[in-house]
């Protein structure tokens, strides 16, 4: 059996960490949490995510940040940013990500931006590979 898909979830809220992942790995995925982008960038390394959710308005370092300092390290894991504010999709910096999804509690549109991100990922790999 292949190894399932690791998604680490990166959002200053418990209750968001908590939802996302028991949704996450009820849709079959591997999960892990974190609490903010430091927490990020200490897990990232050991848990080697395939896909990282990444909340935008955090304490410290914002998603945006993180994810321009991620991107420096790693352009090819992806990045879904998870916000709660739909205003983000007009700055540019958000570019650097896959893919754009506005918190709900009702997780099928990140579930499905989720395995879309995953597929086209692994896509590119074989193209790559090939």
């Amino acid at each position: 059996m292949a190894d399932k898909e690791k998604i680490l979830v990166v959002d200053d809220e418990e209750n968001i960490r908590l939802l996302y992942r028991e949704e996450l790995e009820e849709a079959g995925y591997e999960v892990d949490t974190a609490k903010d982008a430091m927490d990020a960038a200490r897990k990232i390394p050991e848990f080697k995510p395939d896909l990282v959710t990444l909340d935008i308005k955090m304490p410290g370092m914002d998603g945006i940040e993180f994810l321009r300092k991620f991107r420096e390290k790693d352009k090819s894991t992806p990045v879904v940013l998870c916000t709660a504010y739909a205003d983000y999709k007009k700055d540019f910096k958000i570019w650097a990500s896959e893919a754009y999804v506005v918190k709900s509690f009702n997780l099928d549109r990140l579930k499905d931006t989720i395995r879309e991100v995953l597929d086209k990922s692994q896509e590119k790999r074989e193209e790559q590979d090939q």
